[in-house]
């Protein structure tokens, strides 16, 4: 048994999300008793930081046709180093869209949004999450091959440092189809979907001018922003920051939600956050029926005084 995984980076720079697919990847080499193999696609970050959890070996593709995403030109790229019974990717957008391609052009089978390290090996048998994240099911690979997602900050970045090895592979792919219209760029702000915590507001702000607030008790939290759809459609906020069904969907270990009424469409891209707080003026708001825990109260008054006690607690 061979095990791959895809190590993502953003202009080079290796996202949280590709420590969490090494970690996993390094789960299941632990299990079958094999090592890691780590993939990059042009990056500058150190494999050093790929080796402290967990791959023994980094092939970095280095090719000029691949700074401009294309899922199809990344797929056959990769499908030219990897040559292993499984290969892991984060379930981010861009992997996302990588992992079907290659599992179609291998005759591997495809599992996606994986939580845990495999029941069984052979065959192999895990479980993930399904529905929109409403529940769990326990996947089987039919085919000998597998390709999997690891949905993101369920398993976790865990630190398994290993003395590896770094192979440079000059490639030249063929990226003659693809428009790039918009691509997320690094930046210093936090990751929306890597984040583990996340504090998003509503229509019960009121306003965007009264949204200095939420980003005060995020960077007291060290969370990320978002917003639901309204709030995104009226131009109060970024779509950027839209969480929910046609927005981004996340995962974070703390989700607080203001000024949000919890529509079915909003909570299909927050349920699978750990724990959910729900602050709202409205005591029937549906939301306080999805949280772990519930403040009904104004948001204007609550906000400014937990984001104080944060700071006292913290300083």
């Amino acid at each position: 048994m061979m095990i791959f995984v895809y190590a993502e980076n953003i202009n080079g720079v290796y996202k949280k999300a590709a420590f969490e697919a090494v970690s996993y990847a390094k789960s299941i080499a632990d299990k079958a008793g094999d090592i890691v193999t780590a993939i990059s696609v042009n990056p500058t970050d150190s494999s050093d930081l790929l080796f402290k959890y967990g791959a023994s070996n980094v092939i970095n593709i280095k090719d000029d046709g691949l700074k401009q995403f294309s899922a199809k030109a990344y797929a056959k790229a990769i499908s030219e180093v990897a040559h292993g019974n499984i290969v892991v990717f984060p379930h981010t957008t861009d992997a996302s869209s990588v992992a079907p391609m290659l599992a179609i052009s291998t005759g591997a089978s495809l599992i996606t949004n994986v939580l845990e390290t495999p029941e069984n090996l052979s065959p192999f048998q895990v479980k993930r999450r399904a529905f929109s994240g409403k529940g769990f099911m326990h996947a089987k690979a039919d085919a000998p091959n597998v390709i999997l997602t690891v949905s993101q900050n369920a398993f976790g970045a865990k630190e398994n440092p290993v003395s590896g090895t770094e192979e440079v592979k000059n490639l030249s792919v063929v990226n003659d189809d693809t428009k790039v219209i918009s691509h997320e760029q690094s930046s210093g702000k936090l990751d929306l979907k890597e984040a583990e915590i996340v504090v998003s507001a509503g229509r019960g702000m009121k306003g965007p001018e009264n949204w200095g607030m939420i980003e005060d008790l995020a960077n007291v939290l060290g969370a990320a922003t978002a917003c639901s759809k309204p709030v995104s459609d009226i131009g109060w906020r970024p779509h950027s920051e839209h969480v929910g069904q046609t927005g981004k969907a996340i995962s974070p270990n703390l989700y607080v939600a203001v000024g949000i009424s919890g529509a079915i469409q909003h909570l299909a891209g927050v349920n699978s956050s750990k724990t959910i707080v729900v602050i709202n003026s409205d005591p029937e708001a549906p939301f306080f029926k999805s949280a772990d825990y519930g403040v009904v109260g104004d948001a204007f008054q609550i906000i400014p005084a937990l984001t104080e006690k944060i700071k006292a607690l913290k300083g």
